[in-house]
């Protein structure tokens, strides 16, 4: 198809139309996995201490201090409930409100203006606890079969932007669609080609333009410390 017809903002739409498809499918397993832990943690907790470590339980390696429990966690670590689909003006999730105070006030920036537009910004992930990080991390080893594959989407505790509160996964496709053309405004610039929901602030992006995207965070010289 030849592609110099179509006009650049519908190319634009298209790609962030494909990159929403992505985010509520085989990418989006990364935030389904965060309900999953949520779910999962109603069990334990009707069956064992929150903190305890069952016999033959592993404990994830070098994943600091978590803020709730290494096997149960909970909204203390940063998960959001399914249900809940907050904004970013939620004060009362950690997982917004542990955000990096620089980074948070861009966003609502950003979502102030946005809102003028009829556009409004959810959290689907933002601050995480080292412990919810590391069983993300465990969950998509098992999930795509290797560390290798599993690192283009999720970060080890000790180099992830989620764990510093440095990044935040937003919803829906048109906040999305609004930040891919309005976001360097802001100092907010997607970090990633293939996740168009992870947003990072980058202060010199309102006078220089976004830096150039890594692939994957697989490509992300940060992930090799």
């Amino acid at each position: 198809m030849n592609t110099t017809s179509v006009p650049a903002g519908q190319l634009l739409r298209r790609r962030i139309i494909a990159a929403g498809v992505a985010l509520g499918l085989a990418t989006g397993g990364v935030i389904a996995a965060q309900q999953a832990v949520l779910a999962a943690s109603s069990a334990t907790a009707a069956d064992s201490s929150p903190t305890s470590v069952a016999p033959g339980d592993a404990t994830p390696p070098d994943v600091g201090e978590p803020d709730g429990s290494t096997l149960a966690p909970s909204e203390a670590d940063g998960v959001i409930r399914d249900d809940s689909k907050p904004t970013v003006f939620d004060d009362t999730l950690p997982a917004i409100s542990k955000l990096d105070p620089a980074l948070l006030s861009a966003l609502r920036e950003a979502a102030t203006d946005a809102a003028d537009d009829g556009v409004e910004f959810r959290v689907n992930s933002g601050w995480r606890s080292a412990a919810l990080q590391q069983k993300l991390l465990t969950d998509a080893i098992a999930d795509y079969g290797s560390i290798e594959e599993a690192s283009r989407w999720v970060a080890p505790p000790e180099a992830s932007a989620h764990v510093t509160g440095d990044a935040v996964d937003l919803a829906p496709v048109d906040a999305l669609d609004w930040l891919a053309r309005n976001g360097a405004e802001y100092g907010l610039c997607q970090t990633y080609a293939n996740e168009a929901w992870h947003y990072e602030l980058r202060p010199e992006a309102i006078d220089d333009g976004c830096p150039q995207m890594f692939d994957d965070a697989g490509d992300d010289p940060r992930m090799h410390p």
